[in-house]
């Protein structure tokens, strides 16, 4: 792991852990970078659990990434901030802070479908996991369409 992923990737940490208090102390661009970071780890989770469905692995190793992708809803929405609208080449859309209640809700959404994808995993139920990947995935690119730029 690089340096500048590593720390990425704390600061991600570190806003998880107080999210309110750490993202009112925070810069602008270290809070759009925090959450640039986070969003890179969880690719890098729906990728490595896309493998391991197409490869018929066992799901019970993916747990983990399930729970962190669950947490990650649960934490996006304090990385959204008044004030991180622009800047550091953000991909975030204006209806992000317009339609709050909506953006909110559609992080709760990935957090609930993503805890149902480690619940399978901890069974290890194949066919319930990958199911429920796809219903877990389908929150990931309603929230890309609604507020996600290209």
């Amino acid at each position: 792991m690089t340096k500048s992923r590593f720390l990425g990737w704390m600061a991600v940490a570190g806003l998880a852990l107080d999210p309110m208090a750490s993202t009112a102390m925070a810069a602008p661009e270290d809070i759009i970078a925090a959450r640039q970071a986070g969003y890179k780890r969880i690719g890098e989770h729906t990728a490595s659990i896309r493998n391991a469905v197409a490869a018929g692995q066992d799901v019970a190793p993916l747990a983990g990434l399930a729970k962190e992708i669950a947490d990650w809803g649960r934490t996006m929405p304090t990385l959204f901030p008044p004030g991180t609208e622009s800047g550091r080449d953000t991909k975030a859309r204006p209806a992000i802070w317009s339609d709050r209640a909506n953006f909110d809700k559609a992080a709760a959404n990935l957090a609930t479908e993503a805890d149902k994808l480690a619940q399978l995993a901890q069974a290890n139920d194949k066919d319930g996991f990958a199911r429920q990947f796809k219903a877990t995935g389908a929150t990931c690119g309603a929230c890309h369409t609604a507020y996600r730029s290209r």
